[in-house]
């Protein structure tokens, strides 16, 4: 037998101290049962990864899906005003309780547990990953169909512990049409393949404004990227959010639910599949 290297990883000898990988998944409160975890992740800030990890929630919740939001934007949030949320979150004995929109989605984020809404929260990586984690692991989401997971920008602490901790079923990345976001598309997909999780869809925000006259589409930030950007990292579905002000106001206003636009139709389809 060779001196042994401790890495059994690449060891080929069956010895009495062989160990296999542990699992990095951290366990939920007894109570909870999610069926699919969705990562809504992106390259870049700014592309509307929130209102769309939003839109998705409100139309599975349509559908007749029990549907909740895990908001790890920690330094960012942003899902309790897309559903008008403003109060603190409250617990028992045992664990954190979500809020709950009118329309039924479970909710929890930082910005429900700060004294005022605007308070910045100033903290290094490890404090906001562990944060992530623990509304993973300390909230009582109860049973779901799907927990939407609305991810900070970027391919750092944050994403990396979501995909590490909890049994993400799939990603959606979102994007823009502008080519520099385009570009760092490829960053979230790789991370994802890294992470051994299948992007199931692209969603590409700001793609056209539609004339409310005639219905022309133009794209005032460029042509769409979108159906080349899924060519080339073999995404099977792709969806087109436009440029409308009303869309953007019911967001604003804390009525996202209130939004019935079939731009997301495809890829919730495609999340029932998985």
């Amino acid at each position: 037998m060779s001196e042994c290297t401790h890495n059994c990883e690449t060891c080929g000898e069956n010895c009495s101290e062989r160990s296999e990988p542990q699992s990095l998944l951290a366990q939920p409160l007894p109570d909870v049962e999610v069926k699919k975890i969705i990562a809504v992740i992106s390259g870049k800030g700014g592309v509307g990864k929130s209102t769309v990890t939003a839109l998705l929630a409100a139309q599975a919740a349509r559908q007749g899906k029990a549907v909740g939001i895990l908001d790890a934007d920690v330094t960012g949030p942003s899902i309790p005003k897309c559903f008008g949320i403003h109060e603190r979150a409250t617990a028992d004995e045992t664990g954190l309780l979500p809020a709950k929109t009118p329309g039924g989605i479970a909710v929890m984020s930082l910005n429900m547990l700060l004294e005022n809404e605007t308070d910045p929260v100033v903290w290094r990586g490890p404090i906001i990953a562990g944060t992530v984690r623990q509304f993973w692991t300390d909230v009582h989401w109860g049973k779901l169909d799907y927990l939407f997971v609305d991810c900070p920008p970027g391919t750092g602490d944050v994403p990396l512990t979501v995909f590490q901790s909890l049994p993400v079923t799939g990603a959606v990345v979102v994007t823009s049409p502008q080519s520099l976001v385009s570009m760092i598309v490829g960053k979230a997909v790789r991370m994802a393949e890294a992470m051994q999780v299948p992007v199931l869809g692209l969603v590409e925000n700001y793609s056209y404004f539609a004339c409310p006259s005639c219905g022309e589409r133009h794209p005032v930030f460029g042509e769409s990227s979108a159906e080349a950007l899924a060519k080339t990292y073999g995404i099977g579905t792709v969806c087109r959010l436009p440029v409308d002000p009303a869309l953007a106001a019911a967001v604003d206003a804390g009525e996202a639910e209130q939004i019935t636009g079939e731009w997301l139709n495809a890829l919730v389809q495609t999340l029932e599949k998985e």
